[in-house]
């Protein structure tokens, strides 16, 4: 058995005895600290914690690990719900474009975005694909990410989406952090169905995802409903196919322009709607009272200079809200949470205690990893880190561009940074 006490904590971030499965409206600016603690650890797994005046009584310091975390705080690992980091190539040559002022919209109609990714894909082997997505992952754990979500899209044909979730299927395998897939070949329109998304949307019902589906590559779906890519009725057809298996949803909706995916979302029990640049007051009525995490994504909005997800009027409509980083080669090549939890104070006006409960405990929601993750709560997955010797926790949104993190632990065990 192994055991790890640290002690002197200055304060633990969304400290839980029991935690909630999500966090709405006002309860968002609760984030449990406990102050001057200590927290114990057996077997990967999060055994206890209390105030420094409740220390623990040790009989058997055998194989025991005591660090001393005076002047650090302890977080739950950030989880981030929206990635797409199985990718051949970067895309720094789009990013010039948007300099000398093509918009994101442009560069796709020109043969760039989801379709250049999409081509130098197809010529990559599945092993060069596992090798780069293995260096990304491992560079967010070492950021504090503790779980991640992977889709696919970048394929466009039945054989180059199988590589990608076989990819992912390996990552999950080789990464010590719960790893989920998505399965998002509705990400564009390939240019030999240029015209006819219905075509393609076939090829993706009834050929990719039950091939899919047979070798066990995916847990949810995925579609990008916007104009010029998907429409609500592609979303509709989609999701009831998936949900006949028992395979829950994720839309990619609102990030140009309100298309009515968000009712959609909720009425076909989507786990999660993601991006939320746009939003209509009728879509925050259809988000209240259902079990749809919304997901907003801000480092996209600063990289492609975007509007950022109306935060705090959703918050303040009661709405429940997670962070993610939409890590991925043309519209936001970061998968930082750090920096994503600063955007969220800077530039959503969110609180500190918000970003930190949208980027854990309702981040695991939008993941179905709320019994494992996102927050120090007994019996849960040790997943978490240490910061340095900082002032206040809202230090670490506050710092943006330094790194605040000392020590990260994945199942208990320190990881090398």
């Amino acid at each position: 058995m192994s055991k790890l006490l640290i002690k002197n904590i200055k304060g633990i971030i969304n400290a839980r005895e029991t935690a909630p499965a999500k966090l709405s409206g006002a309860e968002m600016s609760d984030i449990a600290e406990l102050k001057n603690a200590w927290l114990a650890v057996e077997d990967g797994i999060i055994a206890d914690f209390g105030e420094m005046e409740g220390w623990p009584g040790i009989t058997d310091w055998r194989d025991l690990e005591v660090i001393d975390a005076e002047g650090k705080y302890l977080f739950p690992t950030w989880v981030d719900s929206h990635t797409h980091i199985v990718f051949a190539a970067t895309r720094e040559g789009e990013f010039v474009d948007r300099i000398n002022g093509l918009s994101y919209q442009e560069i796709a109609s020109k043969g760039g975005g989801i379709l250049n990714s999409a081509a130098k894909l197809a010529s990559m082997s599945e092993d060069d694909l596992f090798q780069q997505a293995h260096e990304r992952a491992v560079a967010l754990m070492k950021l504090g990410t503790g779980a991640l979500e992977i889709k696919s899209g970048y394929g466009l044909s039945l054989e180059a989406e199988l590589k990608m979730l076989r990819v992912i299927r390996r990552l999950k395998d080789a990464l010590p952090i719960p790893v989920k897939s998505t399965f998002l070949a509705a990400h564009a329109i390939p240019k030999e169905f240029a015209g006819d998304a219905d075509g393609y949307m076939k090829l993706v019902i009834e050929e990719m995802l039950p091939k899919a589906l047979a070798e066990g590559l995916l847990d949810y779906v995925d579609i990008f409903i916007e104009d010029g890519y998907f429409s609500v009725a592609h979303g509709k057809s989609l999701l009831e196919a998936a949900s006949v298996h028992g395979i829950q949803g994720k839309i990619h909706v609102n990030q140009f322009s309100v298309q009515g995916g968000v009712g959609l979302g909720v009425e076909m029990g989507a786990l999660s709607v993601d991006h939320l640049e746009e939003l209509s007051d009728e879509d925050i009525e259809s988000l209240k009272n259902s079990s749809t995490m919304p997901v907003a994504l801000p480092s996209c909005s600063f990289f492609l200079g975007i509007p950022y997800t109306p935060a705090r009027k959703m918050i303040e409509a009661g709405l429940s809200l997670a962070l993610a980083t939409d890590f991925n080669p043309g519209s936001t090549p970061s998968g930082n949470m750090n920096f994503v939890n600063s955007l969220a104070c800077i530039q959503m006006k969110m609180t500190p205690e918000e970003a930190f409960n949208a980027s854990t405990i309702n981040a695991a929601y939008a993941l179905g990893l709320e019994q494992e993750l996102g927050s120090i709560t007994p019996g849960k997955r040790a997943n978490f880190f240490l910061t340095k010797p900082i002032p206040s926790y809202a230090y670490l949104p506050y710092a943006f561009g330094e790194n605040c993190i000392e020590a990260v632990f994945i199942n208990g065990l320190e990881i090398m940074q």
